[in-house]
């Protein structure tokens, strides 16, 4: 009896015929399977045998499909090892959904690396260039100018060349800006100009990974999804806070922007090959309605362009309350999540009296304990779903632990009740954390509503929710110089948006699918 082996991945099985020849007394076949050889798979795998027998010369032959490359084949008494050719990459035998995620929020790790080491940097280069706090607000708000312009035009895009080529470019664009900043440091318009060109590479990430979700992932898994792309900028946060002290003290502030802006660099070569590699991903219809303009004339694709940015539901958009709702929990969330982000590790240094090192070390921990509450919290939206809970009242629930949570926390940061400093880390930790929330919640409810136009919708959103980071960024700064208070520049505007943010919330959001167009 022989057998070769032939993997077809495309199919739920695997069809084979070996180089192993096994001699069998019988007609009959079974398979028993083995974990050998290190390969990833289960245990106790079961596998369809189909037999077909040829009497020829005495000997009886069997043409057998779906056993595994690598595996133990048992054929009525006698068993026989099956030979294999191991694909590599190993990320290519991936589905091709995981390969996307996996890369999807590896970018995402970076693009957190590259927007925080200003907020670590920013604290030596103030000292070099003099610089009080409204400039440095000013400097630390100008990537939000970049990324609020870019979230509209990023989302059309995302639309019409599919998410994979826009989030491409947008890490190719900050990347080389990032590594900009240090040769126009010295030149303020020039800073100015490199951050908000990060700023626009970075605003169309969210809106091309949200076309990418919502074209690829289904509902159940959906959750799970967005909070492994999204929970990368947790990471991001995490890694760039703990390389940028030690960077700056040893080689000097210049390094972390030519280190970090190279990571992109190196992840764009790494994506670029594999998306020219790969067969595109092309899950579901929706991809279907993506014109192909590398292909036509250039007067034909702007034309195109032109009308598929007419055929967008804008004034539909606008009439949805959900959309509204969306919109402004966007922006109360985004006020809290920015103003921390740019100012915690000043705040640590300069209200709790730590250096440069041990402001970094502690404001890791926000981020870090987002880690583990953002797996809790995609884990309980999806099995609230699958236990048949509505998928509006999950989003509801999530984004309102996202916003009551930080805001409970910040109140006693706010006053002098005694407390250490390391108890201030600990209290803000836990209610930054909790935040992360919103990643089952507002996050989702694009997609939920419509798939169609999920990309667009975060684009709308997420331009409202870029102001705080232009506005809240800077009068943080300037309420600072006038009041020289971080009670009232900090925390108490991010309290306000919290709490109003969940009444909004609670009241007018919703994640039924919506008609916009007839098209969807």
């Amino acid at each position: 009896m022989a057998a070769i082996s032939i993997t077809n991945p495309g199919s739920n099985y695997f069809r084979f015929s070996a180089g192993t020849k096994i001699d069998a007394p019988c007609i009959g076949a079974s398979v028993r399977t083995h974990f050998s050889n290190g390969l990833p798979f289960k245990r106790g795998s079961s596998f369809r045998v189909r037999c077909s027998v040829k009497q020829s010369e005495g000997k009886t032959s069997v043409e057998a499909e779906t056993i595994v490359n690598g595996q133990i084949v048992e054929v009525g008494n006698e068993t026989g090892k099956v030979s294999f050719a191991w694909e590599w990459p190993p990320l290519k035998s991936l589905p091709r959904r995981y390969n996307l995620i996996g890369t999807t929020s590896l970018a995402f790790v970076i693009c957190n690396m590259d927007k925080v080491n200003l907020s670590i940097a920013i604290i030596p280069m103030s000292h070099e260039y003099g610089w009080n706090a409204s400039v440095a607000g000013l400097v630390q708000s100008s990537f939000f100018w970049g990324y609020a312009l870019s979230q509209l035009p990023g989302g059309w895009l995302a639309k019409v060349y599919g998410g994979r080529k826009v989030l491409e470019l947008g890490v190719l664009v900050w990347s080389l800006a990032t590594a900009l900043v240090p040769a126009l440091a010295g030149f303020f318009p020039g800073l100015i100009f490199c951050r908000i060109l990060v700023g626009i590479g970075e605003g169309v990430s969210p809106s091309a990974a949200t076309d990418m979700i919502a074209r690829t992932i289904p509902i159940e898994e959906r959750s799970r999804a967005v909070s492994f792309v999204f929970g990368g900028l947790s990471v991001g946060s995490i890694l760039g806070l703990l390389f940028a002290p030690p960077l700056i003290k040893n080689y000097g502030w210049e390094s972390v922007f030519y280190i970090f802006g190279f990571l992109g660099i190196a992840w764009f070569s790494v994506f670029h090959y594999l998306s020219e590699d790969q067969p595109p991903v092309g899950a579901t219809s929706l991809s279907l309605r993506q014109p192909n303009m590398s292909q036509k004339p250039l007067s034909s694709s702007l034309g195109e362009l032109r009308n598929s940015l007419k055929e967008v539901p804008w004034k539909e958009f606008f009439k949805s309350k959900a959309v509204w709702a969306m919109i402004y929990a966007h922006f109360c969330g985004s006020w809290g999540y920015y103003n921390c982000l740019s100012w915690l590790p000043t705040y640590f240094s300069e209200e709790l009296n730590l250096d440069l090192t041990e402001a970094a070390w502690v404001s890791v921990l926000p981020p870090l304990a987002s880690i583990f509450t953002t797996s809790f919290a995609s884990q309980f939206a999806d099995n609230l779903i699958a236990k048949g809970v509505e998928v509006t009242v999950v989003r509801k629930i999530c984004q309102t632990i996202s916003f009551v949570s930080p805001a409970i926390c910040m109140i006693p940061c706010s006053v002098d009740i005694g407390l250490s400093p390391w108890e201030i880390v600990l209290i803000l930790t836990g209610g930054l954390a909790l935040a992360s929330f919103a990643l089952s919640g507002l996050y989702c409810t694009h997609q939920d509503i419509s798939p169609e136009y999920a990309s667009v919708l975060l684009g709308i959103t997420n331009t409202v929710g870029a102001t705080p980071g232009i506005i809240g960024v800077a009068l943080t700064g300037y309420l600072l110089d006038s009041t020289h208070s971080w009670p009232i520049a900090l925390f108490a505007p991010s309290i306000f948006f919290y709490l109003t943010g969940t009444i909004v919330w609670l009241v007018f959001a919703s994640s039924k699918p919506q008609k916009f167009s007839s098209t969807e």
